[in-house]
């Protein structure tokens, strides 16, 4: 086999699983997959974002975290200027208030740091990996069923603006699942960025249009923090988990320590629904001040929002690469002429009071790897804010576990407690849940409150399998 890709949309799987087929490796297949995802997941990811790339090399065993996680302007962000408040409903089952604006947009990272990666662990020529995502912004995509809904549900934070209400509205109203999303401006901005690098966000024309609209609007960003950005190499957390290996995002990011820290309460116990709300308890517990002084030092920490999407990949040689990008929740503030929708991640207000300018946000996102022997047995990660931590603990549980294949573990259904509720997609267990005590909220079918999982499995006679949530209208793909 060549390979295989999971991502949150099959037109993004697809197109990893193209550049696998070209002889591609794992990481040019994040990459090419990353920029299709730009324009047919556009509401969630983007230039205009940040990210995380866990590369795990199968020769040298050896793991790296590429960090492209936004950072702070370098002029405080609390003099900035005024957050739109918007709620989102999750099907009536739950709401979520986001704040945007672009006194919101921290500065992005993700360009850069996909140009990272390919520098160091990519085959294939950049601008190949870039030309089909161009191609595709520029004729348009044909909306699922799932983007339908996201549209939907996202259109006050996507078209509370007019440059958010031409690129993201159809005549005075979100875009239907079945109609065709193109842009065409953003095909243009993804030519110049296969011609010219990454850098050409970042210097020159396309940075002034990105400073000038964002303090136009009250935002902080400026030219020195776009020519200052750097991407950063970290080494994974670890943990051990039934013998297995547990690798993913390092402080001062939060999400993989986390999840490791719900494995270790978990141990060899069984993982009974009782025992993961336990778990994610213990999780929620230790993220106080103390918690996240020792994440960063006294720095600042961001609660990311629903628009993360997450790319897994292995290649023929047994490289994984596993991606997690967001722009927050999908802010709506877009630059005119360039297609660029900047991320709305300094939307928390105690946030905008406590960041220190010019720091790296810490972030919920956990691209993740599962060992067994010292080999690649599970590659995964999530969407879904403070939920995405409990959706890959959940999926590695019934992976290594409980034994369950990867499409059947990623489809199951989920819990997620959170200062003392618990959520659940499970009637039976919610029965279970309220008589043992606990406030239940009960949701009717599979939703993405839950999160996105992107999952590749090598189990041990070798057969790759591939899942992306259907929560999320995810899709595998295997390339023989």
């Amino acid at each position: 086999m060549r390979g295989a890709v999971a991502a949150g949309h099959p037109l993004t799987a697809a197109a990893g699983a193209r550049v696998l087929a070209a002889g591609g490796s794992a990481v040019d297949a994040c990459v090419g997959a990353a920029f299709a995802s730009w324009v047919c997941e556009s509401m969630l990811t983007g230039p205009g974002g940040g990210g995380f790339m866990l590369v795990h090399g199968a020769r040298d065993g050896r793991t790296r975290v590429f960090d492209f996680m936004v950072t702070v302007p370098r002029a405080a962000p609390a003099a900035a200027g005024e957050l739109l408040r918007l709620a989102v409903d999750f099907d009536g089952d739950t709401q979520q208030v986001f704040h945007t604006g672009a006194a919101a947009v921290a500065v992005p990272g993700t360009a850069l740091g996909l140009e990272a990666a390919h520098r160091r662990f990519g085959r294939l020529p950049w601008a190949e990996l870039v030309a089909p995502a161009a191609q595709m912004a520029r004729e348009g995509v044909e909306l699922t069923p799932a983007q339908g809904y996201l549209h939907r549900i996202l259109d006050g934070l996507l078209r509370h603006s007019p440059e958010g209400d031409a690129m993201y509205g159809a005549g005075g109203r979100p875009y239907r699942a079945g109609e065709r999303f193109a842009l065409p401006e953003l095909a243009e901005t993804l030519e110049r960025i296969g011609a010219e690098g990454a850098g050409a966000l970042y210097r020159g024309e396309v940075a002034r249009r990105v400073v000038k609209h964002v303090r136009a609007g009250g935002g902080s960003v400026s030219l020195a923090d776009l020519a200052g950005y750097r991407v950063i190499e970290r080494r994974p957390v670890v943990v051990a988990y039934r013998g297995h290996e547990f690798r993913s995002n390092p402080p001062p990011s939060s999400g993989g320590l986390l999840v490791a820290y719900g494995l270790r309460a978990l141990g060899d116990g069984e993982p009974a629904p009782e025992a993961l709300v336990a778990a994610m308890e213990a999780q929620d517990a230790v993220r106080g001040g103390a918690f996240v002084r020792a994440l960063h030092r006294g720095g600042v920490t961001a609660r990311l929002l629903s628009g993360t999407t997450h790319i897994s990949v292995v290649d023929a040689r047994g490289d994984a690469a596993s991606l997690s990008a967001s722009l927050g929740s999908g802010s709506g503030v877009v630059v005119p002429g360039t297609g660029i929708h900047l991320n709305n991640m300094l939307g928390e207000a105690d946030l905008r009071e406590h960041a220190r300018p010019g720091e790296r946000l810490t972030s919920m996102m956990a691209p993740s790897l599962v060992l067994r022997d010292g080999r690649p047995r599970l590659v995964l990660g999530s969407a879904g804010s403070a939920r995405l931590r409990g959706a890959i603990l959940q999926v590695v549980v019934n992976v290594v576990a409980k034994g369950m294949g990867v499409e059947e573990a990623v489809e199951a259904p989920r819990l997620h407690a959170e200062e003392g509720v618990v959520y659940c997609e499970d009637a039976t267990v919610a029965d279970k849940l309220e008589v043992q005590g606990h406030e239940v909220v009960r949701f009717k079918r599979r939703n993405l409150y839950f999160g996105g999982v992107s999952a590749v499995e090598l189990p041990a006679d070798g057969r790759l399998a591939a899942a992306g949530d259907p929560r999320r209208g995810g899709a595998g793909v295997v390339v023989a």
